[in-house]
């Protein structure tokens, strides 16, 4: 069964960046669009983007349209997070998952109403923003 490990988590001050990743050894990650959600402790969970496989298409919550950017490279089976210009209010437990129902996100218009379309789901990793 595919399992997803998410990596790249810790502690950065307001402005700093972080980079996380979500792999999936001995798996590929070719076919499945995956999303990036996070939760943060007293608040439900949020759809942070998320990336197509069959075109390349992108979905960024309002919340780090511009500070976060999503990638993939299939040659290390591997989907990241780059985030940039960091904030307090990001810290949160980030999780990866991977949704084989869906190869393209250009349509798109809110990860949570397709929460269900996701059904691998990885540990999380710790991001917490404080000076």
């Amino acid at each position: 069964q595919l399992q997803l490990v998410e990596s790249g988590g810790g502690l950065v001050q307001p402005g700093g960046s972080l980079r996380l990743s979500c792999a999936a050894p001995g798996f590929t990650l070719d076919y499945y669009a995956i999303g990036w959600f996070r939760q943060a402790p007293g608040k439900g969970r949020e759809g942070v983007s998320c990336i197509g496989y069959s075109d390349g298409s992108t979905y960024y919550a309002d919340s780090v349209k511009g500070r976060f950017t999503i990638s993939r490279d299939n040659a290390k089976n591997t989907v990241y997070l780059q985030m940039n210009s960091l904030k307090p209010e990001d810290t949160a437990v980030y999780y990866c998952a991977a949704n084989i129902m869906r190869s393209s996100v250009a349509t798109m218009s809110s990860m949570e109403a397709h929460v269900h379309e996701y059904s691998y789901w990885g540990q999380g990793t710790q991001v917490t923003v404080s000076s």
